[in-house]
């Protein structure tokens, strides 16, 4: 009788662009900032694991560390809760007794976070250059201007907007302001026919995968009952015409990791290990999600690894921090998985909480000094959370 050995996990190749993607360069037009205002400990500093245990402990429970599930290992080692952007938001609200958040996230995550929490609470983002390329593909310039559009064509009055988690404090106040809802991965579907209860027509933003994959896989529309509106060209680039006629009014906004997964990655791992169970984020691009075999939230793709049986073999279409650590943790009961793609492709700019950054925020924090700290406009918060608590009320 033999034992079998852990499985190693085989990380990507690194792509041309690996320094950005790690996080280790910057990218102005699509991150908030691209400098630390203090003084970073050296990446190479060898206490940098104790000084951020000291200065968490020397906080106690003043402190609430949330590391969502795109982190780094040496961040994630320091977080009380993980998980996705929404259950940590929840999260933090539920400890009204921690006088800071610390989220290890970005923008918009954190902005949540302010939202739901108390007055009395302060939310730190470690680098503020940790923002999101999605949620900065729709400014609330460029929505305001495409309900214009939709006014102007007939169909605002007729229309529900629901915006992604994935989207700043003020598109969510628009969403709300406009008798909207926000959703999650995991609740699209139940937000969408909430709306079309309200409504003849959804404006989705900013996700056009998400919104199209489950207008199309998952309630069973067409194609065609979609149309992209695309902010940068005159009128969305679509005719009144087009917008009368269309069920979903997509957003061109897309998550830059998710959308560089393609059928030809599909393909490519099918051939390479037969057997293969594919699964994917919904924000992948719809034909990736068509040809996958599972499809699902970051939380849907953790559960269905949970009980996936030994021996299986998985090729996971996610975040690339998230797939390492899921090989990693599964190895041992003969799990095989494999990131989908064969480059390197992590999110650049969650990669940019690293351990120095964590470190600084929480030496700060315990010198008593708040830095970094994310706070939404208080109507813009209002009409935020009332989109928020449409989306909890979801039947």
């Amino acid at each position: 009788m033999t034992t079998a050995q852990p499985l190693d996990f085989q990380a990507p190749a690194p792509s041309p662009l690996a320094l950005l993607l790690l996080g280790r360069e910057a990218d102005p037009k699509s991150e908030r900032g691209v400098e630390c205002p203090g003084d970073l400990p050296a990446p190479s500093d060898p206490d940098l694991v104790e000084r951020a245990r000291a200065a968490k402990a020397k906080l106690g429970d003043k402190v609430f560390v949330l590391g969502h599930h795109y982190q780094r290992d040496e961040v994630i080692e320091f977080a009380d809760v993980t998980g996705d952007s929404f259950k940590l938001a929840r999260d933090a609200a539920a400890r009204p007794d921690a006088e800071y958040i610390v989220f290890c996230g970005v923008h918009f995550m954190a902005e949540s976070a302010d939202i739901l929490t108390t007055a009395g609470q302060q939310v730190v983002l470690p680098d503020l250059a940790a923002g999101c390329s999605m949620a900065d593909m729709a400014t609330a310039e460029q929505v305001a201007e495409c309900w214009d559009v939709l006014t102007e064509a007939g169909v605002a009055d007729v229309t529900v907007p629901v915006s992604y988690m994935n989207s700043s404090a003020d598109i969510k106040a628009f969403t709300g302001k406009h008798g909207g809802t926000i959703c999650t991965s995991s609740n699209a579907e139940r937000a969408l026919n909430w709306a079309f209860e309200q409504g003849e027509k959804i404006l989705f933003l900013p996700d056009q995968h998400l919104g199209r994959n489950t207008a199309v896989r998952d309630m069973g529309m067409s194609l065609d009952d979609c149309v992209l509106y695309n902010p940068h060209k005159p009128g969305g680039g679509l005719t009144a015409e087009q917008l009368r006629g269309a069920k979903m009014i997509l957003w061109r906004g897309h998550c830059s990791v998710h959308g560089r997964f393609s059928l030809d990655s599909v393909n490519d791992v099918r051939e390479r290990i037969p057997g293969v169970n594919v699964l994917v984020h919904p924000e992948c691009r719809h034909e990736v999600v068509a040809a996958a075999d599972y499809v699902g939230s970051t939380e849907y793709i953790i559960k269905t690894l949970e009980a996936a049986p030994a021996g299986s073999k998985w090729a996971i279409g996610t975040e690339l921090n998230l797939v390492r650590r899921l090989a990693n943790r599964f190895a041992g009961e003969g799990k095989e998985i494999v990131f989908l793609d064969k480059t390197v492709c992590f999110c650049s700019t969650m990669n940019r909480i690293d351990l120095p950054h964590l470190v600084w925020a929480l030496e700060s924090l315990a010198a008593g000094k708040v830095v970094n700290r994310i706070e939404v406009d208080p109507e813009v918060a209002a009409f935020s959370k009332l989109a928020l608590e449409r989306m909890l009320a979801l039947p």
